[in-house]
């Protein structure tokens, strides 16, 4: 395949991506931009295959890569459950950025091959490219993994912080811009390893200090770090679709980012950073054996919204966890035959992951129309006769509002405390992924209801 009619595929697959996105920017348009997505990859998959040439010792190591590849994400895909699918972005992240990093060796120690010069003479451009590539490729790998392990739980949610880590963080960027200044100068090996080596430990070191509260951002940074990663790499390959494909990411990454930065009302900077000035969990995890709360159960449950004029229901992980979106659909469609209004509250940090319960409600065929963000329904809890809380634990903390030193003081929440009943359904009192006490619990107008989410919806509706 000539050179000229590979960009052009390349362009139409490029072209694809970004309808992908726009597509993909609304629930209503969303498996259009999917479908967009899926024909723009197997078109840039396709061109690659053809452009190895017949029957090469390349071509068939590409679909041996393939075959195995896909089969593997393939059979992840279908295995992974719904409550999973953050630490499973995490770990897709990683290998965009393990990619990133051996594409960025292979073109060091091969120049020739890519028509980037000789060994010890490669082009100043191609040298930068491939150092900046490498880098946020070993940034990307590292923090993905550190923030896999903090949502799978094996690794505390908690902040790790040590005295002097910012200026730590700082003095090794400084270093590693140096170092692909000497890199480029003399092109002596050592300082490409060095600068790998640095970039692994830069990755922990971003994420350790940032607490469980701010992992949906991490999730959308990471995204947006392996982008650049791919882009960087594009620029080396001279990959049209390469470049394209990562600009879109790590630019989309970066405006996600910084939405749900805004929506916590977090410093963007400071989470780019590593968490600059986060704050370890204080003493806001009060005693809960000490203060009373009101336990209710389904028939209670069912009382106070068969007999109320509003329902709101907040969505959170535990509602995931339990997979009782279907249910809550079905205890919703009993409460409209009685004439109550319902609709839906979603904070944009709701889960462990942007848009999860927007998701989940999806599935449950649950009306575009009756979902609304925080800011769109905030002001409605006043006016709430029962909000039905499900699962979102931290989103709905008042402490958020009072404590100066909760570690989500500041961020904006879910204001279910104002609504006239609170249904709150837990399976204990346990704390949320902040690791701090939910104050709500507490409330004279809150009720709780101990027990899976699932089995209590679906006992509210059997007296309903």
């Amino acid at each position: 395949m000539s050179a000229n009619l590979l960009a052009i595929f390349y362009l139409i697959s490029g072209v694809l991506f970004i309808l992908a996105l726009r597509g993909l920017s609304s629930p209503e348009t969303s498996r259009k931009g999917n479908l967009f997505g899926i024909i723009g990859m197997i078109i840039a998959i396709g061109v690659t295959i053809l452009s190895a040439g017949n029957f090469s010792i390349g071509f068939l190591y590409l679909i041996i890569f393939l075959l195995v590849g896909g089969s593997i994400g393939a059979f992840i895909a279908f295995k992974i459950p719904m409550t999973a699918m953050p630490e499973l972005v995490a770990g897709f992240h990683s290998l965009v950025g393990l990619a990133a990093v051996f594409v960025a060796i292979s073109a060091y120690l091969n120049p020739e091959v890519f028509n980037l010069g000789i060994q010890g003479n490669i082009k100043i451009a191609s040298l930068i490219e491939m150092s900046l590539g490498a880098a946020i490729g070993a940034i990307t790998f590292t923090g993905s993994i550190i923030a896999f392990l903090k949502l799978r739980g094996i690794m505390s949610g908690a902040p790790i912080t040590f005295f002097g880590q910012h200026y730590l963080n700082l003095l090794l960027g400084i270093a590693l811009v140096a170092l692909i200044f000497y890199l480029c100068k003399t092109q002596i090996d050592t300082w490409f390893w060095i600068i790998i080596a640095i970039s692994f430990l830069v990755g922990v070191l971003l994420i350790i200090p940032i607490g469980g509260a701010d992992m949906p951002v991490v999730i959308s940074m990471l995204n947006s770090y392996s982008g650049w990663a791919a882009a960087g790499i594009g620029f080396t390959l001279e990959n049209s679709a390469l470049i394209i494909t990562g600009a879109l990411v790590g630019s989309s990454g970066a405006i996600l980012s910084y939405i749900m930065c805004k929506g916590m009302n977090r410093s963007f900077f400071n989470v780019i950073l590593g968490g600059w000035g986060a704050t370890e969990s204080s003493s806001t995890n009060q005693s809960k054996e000490q203060k009373p709360v009101k336990n209710g159960n389904a028939e209670d449950a069912a009382f106070l919204m068969k007999n109320a004029s509003s329902v709101i229901i907040v969505p959170g992980y535990g509602m995931a966890v339990a997979q009782a979106q279907h249910a809550l659909r079905e205890m919703v469609d009993a409460l409209k035959k009685n004439g109550v209004k319902v609709t839906y509250a979603i904070h944009p940090v709701a889960g462990r992951m942007p848009g999860h319960m927007n998701v989940l409600l999806a599935e449950a065929n649950v009306p575009y129309d009756e979902v609304f963000e925080l800011e769109e329904i905030n002001n409605d809890f006043a006016n709430c006769d029962v909000a039905y809380v499900i699962g979102a634990n931290d989103v709905t903390n008042p402490i958020a509002k009072t404590d100066p030193q909760s570690p989500i003081y500041g961020m904006p929440i879910l204001d279910v405390e104002k609504s006239k009943s609170v249904l709150f359904v837990k399976r204990s009192l346990s704390p949320g992924y902040a690791g701090i006490d939910n104050d709500l619990f507490y409330r004279d107008n809150t009720l709780m209801l101990f027990a899976d989410a699932k089995k209590m919806t679906e006992d509210i509706i059997k007296n309903l």
